[in-house]
């Protein structure tokens, strides 16, 4: 919700940043919290005004998290924004980083599914629980684990 803040003042509620921002009213609690946003002033009279910078920072947060980044790892983007003499190389770098841990998941994620193809193709479907291929690999896996 916008709200009229004397004449030709609009103010952004808390509500209407969050739905603008894609979040929660809580998870912008936990951004001020956690020092990524700061929470704006309250007026004598009126709501604080999550408008402007402290909008477009919810937004930057919000996309940054859609493409992967940790909030430690946004702080440190919202950081080297206030960075001036740095150039987009450092930016750069970081997203690098970013997509080798991506990539990290992904060949993991791989590798599991192709440990579960085993197991399902290994498993006769039919019979006794005791003929279970999937749930013998997972006691002898139980059992080399406790080892």
């Amino acid at each position: 919700m916008h709200i009229e803040d004397g004449p030709n003042m609009v103010k952004t509620t808390i509500g209407a940043a969050a739905r603008e921002a894609g979040v929660g009213i809580e998870t912008i609690r936990f951004y001020e919290r956690k020092g990524l946003i700061v929470q704006p002033p309250r007026p004598a009279q009126g709501a604080r005004d999550y408008g402007g910078e402290t909008l477009g920072k919810l937004k930057f947060i919000s996309g940054a998290k859609a493409l992967g980044f940790s909030l430690s790892e946004i702080a440190e983007l919202l950081d080297l924004q206030q960075a001036p003499y740095l150039n987009c190389r450092v930016v750069r770098a970081c997203a690098g980083a970013k997509r080798e841990d991506v990539q990290a998941r992904i060949d993991a994620l791989i590798r599991l599914r192709s440990t579960l193809d085993d197991l399902i193709a290994a498993c006769p479907g039919d019979g006794g629980l005791e003929q279970c291929a999937i749930l013998n690999t997972l006691n002898g896996l139980g059992a080399a684990g406790s080892a």
